[in-house]
């Protein structure tokens, strides 16, 4: 029966493989798909393990009939034990055809279904074969004696035997009591667990290696030397993201540029865009004084920032942050700021609020 099944098996493996090699003109064999041979190798694979246990479960039937002989109920808990495995099959195969359609390969649904049922179908038979040889054979699980316990010994948990600790009864408690009461509590015997002690020897030991290395030999940073290297990348790495954050500054986050670099380039370009407004020195001559401590729309850095950026229209004052960049309009903040109290000749009379 069990060759017959295992040629049936084979049949309809070996059947299948026209459709998936005749993919129409034009179309490439789903042969060549990488998904398809797996599954025909795994197939082939189930196929040549179900034909081994099959011979090893025809061996084993030949001694199980002689049992039979002796005992004839036990044959109709092996045609249960068949029944169960064939049943369990077609479970298998029947949910196999429930799964959704694969998207990871060129095999057709029918293809990749057949597949996997035949795949699914060989383990459920060999999961049977299996069980019906441990049947047949009549091996059982081999159950590890508890150990016995003697008459009034506490068993010893596996914590218990790492810390090397017990539990005690009221006559150990006597044989641990170490002789020291303290208003009724006696102190006993408990010594430091293995694991606490050899943690200890090891930080000890870090402890002396790491003085050495740092404080003897210098072959390895202390930690004000390594502290001192993180501070350096640290600055190195805000300046870098200064540089790409540039163009990120307005009116809520500006703040004072201490850069002599920046506070000259501020310079240059109210010598070239503010002076005919201004005055090339700040002291004001159609627009305000911005050397004194009176402003019209604010002094703070901020407010400075803002009006530049966005002007004042009703004052004639256009506005320039379609000509200069955030970092600019910074640069030019931050040199006005500079300007208060220079005290230029024929500066212009203070306007607005005393800041």
């Amino acid at each position: 029966m069990n060759k017959q099944f295992i040629q049936l098996l084979t049949g309809g493996l070996l059947c299948s493989i026209p459709a998936f090699a005749d993919g129409g003109a034009g179309t490439p064999s789903e042969l060549s798909d990488p998904v398809a041979l797996v599954l025909l190798v795994v197939a082939g694979g189930l196929l040549l393990a179900i034909g081994i246990l099959a011979n090893a479960v025809l061996g084993a039937m030949d001694i199980f009939r002689e049992k039979m002989k002796k005992d004839a109920g036990k044959a109709l808990i092996t045609g249960g034990v068949v029944m169960l495995s064939l049943l369990s099959s077609n479970a298998f195969a029947q949910t196999a055809t429930t799964a959704a359609s694969p998207y990871f390969t060129r095999l057709s649904q029918t293809s990749f279904y057949l597949l996997i049922s035949v795949i699914i179908l060989e383990l459920a038979v060999i999961i049977s074969l299996l069980f019906l040889l441990r049947y047949l054979v009549g091996i059982k699980r081999k159950r590890t004696p508890a150990k016995a316990v003697a008459p009034g010994k506490p068993r010893v948990s596996w914590l218990e035997k790492i810390n090397k600790t017990r539990t005690v009864d009221a006559v150990a408690e006597a044989e641990e009591d170490m002789g020291h009461d303290f208003d009724g509590i006696h102190e006993l015997n408990n010594p430091t667990p293995p694991w606490w002690k050899w943690g200890f020897v090891f930080t000890v030991c870090f402890g002396i290696v790491y003085f050495w290395r740092t404080e003897v030999t210098h072959s390895a940073p202390s930690q004000l030397e390594e502290l001192a290297a993180e501070e350096e990348k640290a600055a190195v790495a805000k300046q870098e993201y200064l540089k790409k954050a540039a163009n990120n500054i307005d009116e809520n986050n500006v703040v004072m540029l201490t850069d002599p670099a920046d506070i000259a380039a501020g310079q240059k370009m109210f010598v070239s865009n503010c002076a005919p407004c201004h005055g090339p020195q700040g002291q004001g001559v159609v627009g305000p004084n911005l050397t004194d401590d009176y402003w019209l729309h604010g002094g703070k850095l901020n407010e400075v920032f803002k009006t530049i950026k966005y002007g004042v229209a009703d004052k004639g004052m256009k506005s320039w942050q379609e000509d200069f960049s955030p970092k600019q309009l910074a640069q030019v903040a931050c040199y006005i700021k500079t300007l208060r109290g220079t005290n230029p000749p024929n500066a212009k009379e203070p306007q607005g609020q005393k800041e």
